[in-house]
């Protein structure tokens, strides 16, 4: 259990859950009052439809990339190439999610499930994308950016504009710190012929990249909180956000990548929360 769960790094799910959360809570705001059990059980069945389906789509990233994470000097460690899981269980565990995820959208409502083979479908093709197209990046964007959408979907029954610029905003991000997290492997990707931008643009311009990608996401967030009605708290949330991106960037230059895992994972850890806490406080105490 415990070499599963680091292979599909569940702590992870911090990055996206929130954002999820903050889409069910926006769509709460434009929803009639509902009793606490309505609320319980679709923040539930939100909950773990994100777990099946990123556990779905890191485990069969796992399978699509075993033998190239085995050429990888800095992968080469994980479960599967260093034989820890067997390929079998892998795959069992992907169906499994898959149906986990299927579940949880079929109690949700009709829309969510009809579109849920689209989501599903989506962080499946990823793991194939940086074989022909250094946009990949933003294919892992989408993936993630389906996350606040999918959630108002799951409480409103339909689609707004609202959900859609939180979803770009978290595409963006994505995106922005995809292209960072590259960088590590811009000699093995040339070696082995797999497309990334910092393996098509070189280190420092990719790090440009990522600077204007993020400072994209920060622009349609403040679109979004203009949108939303959001006051002063809101407010804070994304120019906290704004700032963590800052740090992020400050600490990661083309001659010194050394501190690309912690403007990684504890930065982005910090955004969602730092997100979700704010303007979800600012829908339901100032409203």
């Amino acid at each position: 259990m415990r070499t599963t769960l680091e292979m599909i790094k569940i702590e992870h799910t911090l990055f996206a859950l929130p954002f999820a959360f903050l889409g069910a809570t926006l769509a709460a705001r434009e929803t009639p009052p509902q009793t606490p059990s309505f609320w319980i059980a679709k923040l539930a069945w939100i909950a773990l439809a994100m777990v099946g389906a990123r556990s779905a789509a890191m485990t069969f990233n796992r399978i699509a990339d075993a033998k190239i994470d085995a050429a990888n000097p800095r992968t080469a460690m994980r479960a599967l190439p260093a034989g820890l899981l067997d390929l079998r269980f892998a795959w069992a565990f992907t169906i499994l999610s898959s149906l986990l995820f299927l579940l949880a959208a079929s109690q949700l409502n009709r829309l969510t499930l009809v579109l849920s083979p689209i989501a599903l479908g989506s962080v499946f093709l990823y793991s194939y994308t940086k074989r022909f197209t250094s946009l990949s990046h933003f294919v892992l964007g989408w993936c993630l950016g389906i996350a606040p959408s999918g959630a108002w979907i799951a409480i409103q029954g339909k689609l707004t504009l609202l959900p859609v610029l939180l979803s770009l905003a978290v595409m963006l991000w994505t995106a922005g710190f995809d292209v960072l997290y590259a960088c590590q492997d811009y000699e093995f990707d040339r070696r082995a012929g797999l497309h990334s931008i910092p393996q098509r643009l070189g280190i420092s311009k990719a790090l440009w990249v990522a600077r204007g990608t993020h400072a994209l996401m920060f622009a349609v967030l403040m679109v979004f909180f203009w949108i939303a009605s959001l006051s002063w708290l809101g407010l804070a949330g994304v120019i906290a956000t704004g700032l963590l991106l800052v740090y992020q960037h400050s600490i990661v230059r083309a001659d010194d990548l050394s501190r690309l895992n912690a403007a990684f994972f504890t930065t982005n850890a910090f955004v969602s929360v730092i997100l979700f806490v704010t303007i979800a406080s600012d829908v339901f105490l100032l409203k």
